[in-house]
């Protein structure tokens, strides 16, 4: 009976007496489309070229036994997944085991039984169907996640610039501050993942994170009076430690906003540390909490230095810009006193990464950065 689109799953039998590939033959052409092999080289051969949906595979073959021919199947294929069913005339247990062993389904003894063959056959194909079924349907969920975790990302970092752009705009001097800060960060945070004192923190979600949330560092300054924030000069004391206050402002927003949402958002947590600490100093004598040392988050510190750096070399209304030496040098002075020892030292290691994305991201009138 001809098949106009023949769909229906192909049975591979392999057997090297020609009555019985013809007698398996007949009997499953009326439903399946038969491929045959007369020995164990030529199955691998037909396997490898368009795998079949079930092999029947007889055990006792010359040459290369069932045996042999289904661990070269295992061994040459890790993934492989269609179901054997070995056909034998012995009838010992040990010789079962050894199929079952090797990953074969069933055992079908000889002398065949028609219905025993098309039964086991048929259940077979159907745990075959269902388990592909399954496997599709997670390849489809897998898939499904990854595309929305992806999307959760992309809106993670749309809220992330669309809030600091904001801040932003209540400061015209920043310019491109925001996007140099935080490939600042990332660079101090690559080198420093191998440090013993940091190896810990600053896994590759985390430096992902703290990177991601490096822009939000300055939010609470949209808490500030425009007549303090906007002065063109040097702030008073009264004015400045209202303008401190921007720390802990930026900080708060968030954690209300956690609090509305009922829930603490992983990826903020950084956000939080970094907005609240990066103007902590290394000795003590920072805001707004008077931090010292290691009470410092990571983030805070890697932060601190960056948003140092980029002030120096980048004209401010209160002073000109210097050149990428005599930040340096501001730099490691404050070694010990304003800066984690080891990130300044993380900081000398990738100079020329951060020379090079103060240019990248240069503002508009950058003046020139020295050699």
């Amino acid at each position: 009976m001809e098949h106009a689109a023949d769909n229906r799953p192909t049975i591979l039998v392999v057997d090297d007496t020609p009555d019985n590939l013809s007698l398996m033959s007949g009997l499953l052409r009326e439903s399946y489309r038969v491929k045959v092999a007369p020995n164990g080289p030529r199955a691998l051969q037909i396997v490898e070229s368009s795998p079949p949906d079930l092999i029947l595979l007889d055990v006792m073959m010359p040459d290369m036994d069932g045996y042999e021919v289904m661990r070269r199947l295992r061994a040459t294929r890790p993934d492989f997944d269609i179901p054997v069913l070995f056909l034998t005339a012995k009838h010992e247990v040990e010789d079962e085991t050894t199929g079952l062993d090797l990953g074969a389904m069933d055992y079908i003894h000889k002398p065949i039984s028609p219905p025993i063959v098309l039964a086991r056959v048929r259940n077979q194909l159907d745990v075959k169907a269902a388990r592909d079924f399954l496997k599709n349907q997670n390849d489809y969920l897998e898939r499904e996640v990854q595309r929305r975790t992806r999307e959760t990302e992309m809106v993670q970092n749309v809220a992330i610039w669309a809030l600091a752009s904001l801040a932003e705009t209540r400061d015209n001097e920043t310019g491109k501050h925001l996007k140099r800060t935080q490939f600042y960060v990332q660079a101090l945070a690559e080198h420093l993942r191998a440090h013993p004192r940091f190896d810990q923190c600053l896994s590759d979600r985390n430096i992902d994170m703290i990177c991601k949330s490096a822009p939000l560092h300055d939010i609470g300054k949209v808490g500030i009076p425009d007549h303090i924030l906007l002065k063109a000069g040097k702030l008073t004391d009264d004015e400045f430690a209202i303008m401190k206050q921007h720390a802990v402002l930026g900080r708060d927003a968030i954690v209300a906003a956690e609090c509305q949402l009922g829930l603490e958002v992983e990826f903020l947590h950084f956000t939080k540390e970094i907005a609240c600490s990066h103007h902590e100093k290394w000795d003590g004598s920072g805001y707004p909490f008077g931090l010292k040392g290691d009470e410092i988050p990571v983030a805070g510190r890697l932060m601190a230095l960056a948003d140092v750096y980029d002030a120096l070399i980048n004209k401010r209304v209160y002073k000109p810009p210097m050149t990428h030496e005599q930040a340096r040098d501001i730099i490691l002075a404050g070694s010990g006193r304003h800066f984690d020892p080891d990130v300044v030292d993380a900081f000398i290691a990738v100079q020329q990464s951060f020379r090079e994305i103060a240019i990248a991201y240069a503002d508009a009138e950058v003046e020139h950065m020295g050699g």
